[in-house]
């Protein structure tokens, strides 16, 4: 969950990520101390969402033993 005390004075930014797949993919926020965020993402579904730059998404697909990494800072909505 989120801490707001810990956190607050940090800025959050909107970021977008697009699952261009055919498969069902969980995508995930984990390398922020004190806070976790994961979500389910359908083929083709778009996924607006907050987060801190420096955060990484994990997208994760059933037909693939690796996990993709991907820069919130390079999912940022202008």
């Amino acid at each position: 969950m989120l801490s707001i005390s810990k956190v607050d004075s940090r800025s959050f930014s909107l970021c977008c990520y697009v699952n261009r797949t055919d498969q069902i993919q969980i995508v995930r926020i984990s390398n922020i101390d004190e806070w976790y965020f994961e979500k389910v993402i359908f083929p083709q579904q778009r996924l607006l969402f907050d987060a801190l730059p420096e955060a990484e998404l994990e997208v994760y697909s059933k037909n693939s033993s690796e996990t993709t990494r991907i820069s919130c800072e390079g999912l940022l909505v202008d």
